[in-house]
């Protein structure tokens, strides 16, 4: 049931992050290969990171090619719905919060299956959530989310501290996923609908 669960999640993410990167494709008014290729960096880029630093060659994408595959359908598709969509970067922002909840517990339970210690598996939890909406900002001369006062990081790391302290501590499964699915989503939805953010460091001196 557990690896059901997270396989069901992990096939989530990747479409709903490949989306968003098809969004901000759309946004810079880009090819359709551009929406290709960003929807695919997007999708597969937090998961490739995670794999390099936890040593598991080849990367979970070469071993399995549909994810990929699944990747660029969806910023072909994208290519030709995005229009259907005029608040486009409402849009993005809510699927990017699903997609960061997502990968957050899908990429903490990698971390762990692979024999991760709890402090890198919520590393790495985190590092998959973030990293693949980082490359697609970047690629798509937007912002990265992660330098705008958005707590983002914040809700990847709670949801991934609760997912791994219920399967480390309590033995939970299933459970375990979906509780830290949900604090992940709940503290960055609460952030896109109140416009929360972080105190902000302020100089209080002239050094």
């Amino acid at each position: 049931m557990l690896a059901t669960a997270a396989l069901i999640l992990d096939w989530l993410g990747i479409v709903v992050f490949a989306i968003t990167g098809g969004l901000v494709a759309s946004r810079k008014e880009m090819d359709i290969v551009g929406f290709a290729l960003l929807a695919s960096v997007t999708g597969i880029g937090g998961g490739t990171i995670r794999d390099l630093l936890l040593g598991l060659t080849p990367v979970f994408w070469v071993r399995t090619p549909a994810y990929l595959l699944v990747c660029v359908l969806a910023g072909v598709v994208t290519f030709f719905l995005a229009h259907h969509f005029s608040a486009r970067m409402r849009l993005l922002l809510w699927l990017d919060a699903v997609g960061l909840a997502v990968f957050t517990v899908t990429g903490a339970r990698v971390a762990m299956d692979s024999g991760a210690g709890a402090t890198i598996a919520i590393a790495m939890g985190v590092a998959t959530a973030i990293f693949g909406g980082v490359i697609r900002d970047v690629l798509g001369a937007e912002s990265p989310v992660i330098l705008r006062r958005e707590i983002y990081v914040t809700a990847a790391l709670a949801g991934a501290m609760a997912y791994v302290g219920l399967r480390s501590y309590a033995g939970l499964g299933d459970v375990a996923i979906a509780i830290g699915f949900a604090v992940a989503l709940a503290i960055r939805a609460a952030a896109l609908a109140y416009d929360l953010s972080l105190p902000r460091y302020r100089a209080t001196g002239t050094g």
